[in-house]
């Protein structure tokens, strides 16, 4: 007669355990070598460039299956070139970003003693990556994590299934799992992910996740840096030329169909000038993009993100809203989940594409004729991800800048804020918190540890029990003017 087993294991057991193996294995090198030289970050780095660089076609192969078709060319730019660079600069800067900082001292108490502020390796940080920029949003963040010396856990996303595969196979061969490990999203595994004990945690994607990954990370103390979404706005002005504004946001918005957390969600455009932007879109998005069944144009990422789109734009027609499709040929195609560029116009305030994040490629535009119109519009919703305003009034630039909030901003064009590599990028409000990329990245992923040094002879000493006449006088000396 067999044994009767005590307990066994659950669904949620069998995926915590290797998640919290590996979190043990990484904690246990940290704690071994818990401080890795310039040499060794410099080495990591170079290695995750090389990751990159020679995987470089199956990388691209990859993203877009996951896609159904992703633009090649779309890739390199966006991703991979931004990772290269951006690996270049940290590697160019790492050894400035590790040096201590002095810091000012009191002369009156501490004369002969030093202030110092040393930056040093928090230990394990967790990532969960989003499917829609997997490699720059994914090795952004080990970018900043292993300069600051960090180890590091990634979970993928459910829709990367095919890149999180080869890089599960190939980075044993550049990291040891105790520097690097990768998860595949199988179901369930984001949740138990968030649970565990990191030193920090990174999420980027929908504001309704990061509000669960964070209640799940604060029952562990657990810091976390989120990158959330919203309703970008780009906000065309009177003075600038309407043709270069069109150019330049229609560039971003229908990149990667849209689905980029920076990306303009819709446009504010003066009354009188709306006929002439629909007409200048036509014209510039059809030059790009010849039909819908081009390899330049990217997919939807899957049948739900699809029809919630297409529903939505549905959905604004049904209650008034002009669709007005910038390309010649199917408005949409169920099969390879391509959605045709659209504006859409007089789209009701409280309809979906109007109140929800688009994450596609459909641009509202919204007929303003007051800027303070615009302004008192922006601000009476959640702070959002980024700011376009258009304008070469230096003045009212100021002014925009200056009364609307939001997590970054480019100026005369859309999206490029978040490629600047000596530069924060993060959000604010609903939209985020928290910053990485460059410096600030290192920062992020690093304890900024006060050192104080105290001198051989202490003037603290006069003040040590039982007080007499000059502790009395010392004191008033030091709080009285």
């Amino acid at each position: 007669m067999s044994a009767i087993p005590l307990h066994s294991v659950t669904p949620a057991d069998a995926i915590r355990l290797p998640l919290e193996q590996t979190l043990a294995l990484q904690r246990a090198a940290y704690l071994a070598h818990p401080y890795p030289s310039f040499a060794e970050r410099k080495a990591d780095l170079k290695k995750l460039k090389a990751f990159i660089q020679d995987n470089r076609e199956a990388i691209l192969d990859a993203i877009s299956a996951d896609y159904g078709n992703r633009s090649r060319h779309e890739t390199l730019f966006a991703e991979i070139y931004g990772i290269v660079d951006g690996l270049d600069h940290a590697v160019g800067h790492l050894r400035k970003w590790m040096k201590p900082q002095r810091r000012g001292i009191d002369l009156k108490n501490f004369l002969g003693a030093k202030n110092r502020v040393i930056p040093q390796p928090l230990g394990v940080v967790g990532q969960i990556v989003p499917w829609n920029f997997p490699i720059f949003l994914c090795f952004g963040g080990l970018t900043s994590a292993f300069a600051a010396g960090n180890r590091c856990m990634v979970k993928m996303s459910e829709n990367s299934r095919q890149l999180a595969k080869l890089l599960i196979e190939k980075s044993p061969a550049y990291f040891p799992k105790d520097k690097l490990a990768f998860f595949d999203e199988t179901g369930g595994v984001g949740i138990e992910f968030s649970k565990l004990k990191f030193d920090h945690l990174l999420f980027t994607g929908s504001g309704v996740t990061g509000r669960a990954v964070m209640a799940a990370a604060s029952q562990n103390l657990c810091p976390v840096t989120l990158e959330l979404g919203g309703k970008a706005p780009a906000l065309v002005c009177d003075d600038f030329p309407l043709k270069k504004a069109v150019e330049r946001i229609t560039f971003f918005k229908y990149f990667n169909a849209g689905q980029i957390c920076t990306t303009a969600d819709h446009v504010f455009v003066p009354q009188a000038k709306v006929s002439e932007f629909v007409e200048i879109a036509k014209q510039v998005v059809s030059s790009r993009y010849a039909n819908l069944d081009t390899k330049d144009y990217t997919a939807v990422i899957d049948e739900r993100a699809f029809n919630r789109i297409t529903r939505a734009m549905d959905e604004a027609e049904s209650r008034g809203a002009t669709l007005v499709q910038l390309i010649a040929g199917k408005k949409w195609d169920v099969a390879t989940h391509k959605i045709a560029p659209h504006i859409v116009l007089n789209a009701p305030p409280d309809c979906e594409l109007r109140t929800r994040e688009i994450f596609g490629p459909v641009l509202p535009v919204v007929a303003y004729t007051a800027m303070e119109e615009v302004i008192n519009t922006i601000n009476s919703g959640p702070r959002p991800l980024a700011f376009y305003p258009f304008s070469n009034d230096k003045a009212l630039i100021h002014t925009l800048l200056n009364r609307v909030m939001s997590g970054g901003a480019t100026v005369n064009d859309i999206v490029l804020h978040t490629g600047q590599h000596d530069m924060p990028f993060g959000g604010v409000g609903e939209s985020g918190m928290g910053h990485y990329h460059g410096y600030e990245g290192f920062v992020t992923f690093s304890k900024l540890r006060p050192v104080f040094y105290q001198a051989p002879f202490s003037a603290i000493k006069f003040l040590w029990p039982p007080y007499g006449a000059f502790a009395t006088k010392y004191l008033d000396f030091l709080t009285k003017r």
